[in-house]
């Protein structure tokens, strides 16, 4: 079997970790500032997470498809989440390029190639948002809001660097 029971349940923790906070908090934030930053924070910071948990091609597109669906479910008009899907897709893919074990082991290099990805992945699905979901018919507004959201991709790839680079200074096992 591919997946272990251990690589389940850690993509199962990392969707309701995106799949509760994006539901519950990045309404809220959107609506205060109107800025996509919180989605992609949170988004890649679990991505990031579920990668380093479980070392296999598929875990982040599987929290993709799995916050999708959940956020789905719960808020039936948030298809802007179909971004976040490829988002997640992409981020899968090109992390896989590189090497899961290859990104972690290496501290310095590892950590700026994931925050590069997240800002990519994340410009991409600000870019799907924008031109399918948020209705922007010029390329300036479109791409504007691309950036928006690669900004909050690196905050947090970021995060999610920390955060793995805090699991592994305290000798958590992983991969």
């Amino acid at each position: 079997m591919y997946f272990t029971a251990r690589d389940i349940a850690a993509i199962a923790v990392c969707s309701a970790l995106w799949g509760v906070l994006n539901t519950l908090l990045s309404p809220i934030f959107w609506e205060l500032t109107r800025m996509p930053f919180l989605c992609d924070l949170l988004a890649f910071t679990v991505l990031i997470l579920a990668i380093w948990w479980t070392g296999k091609f598929g875990a982040a597109s599987f929290v993709g498809v799995i916050v999708t669906v959940m956020t789905l479910m719960l808020r039936p008009t948030a298809f802007h989440m179909t971004g976040f899907l490829v988002a997640s897709v992409v981020f899968d893919v090109a992390t896989r390029a590189l090497g899961y074990k290859r990104l972690f082991q290496s501290p310095v290099v590892g950590s700026a190639v994931l925050s590069v990805f997240s800002v990519l992945s994340a410009g991409i699905s600000g870019t799907i948002i924008g031109s399918f979901f948020m209705g922007f018919k010029t390329q300036e507004a479109i791409l504007s809001f691309a950036g928006l959201h690669a900004f909050g991709g690196l905050i947090g790839g970021m995060i999610g660097v920390i955060t793995v680079r805090a699991l592994i200074a305290r000798r958590v096992r992983s991969l």
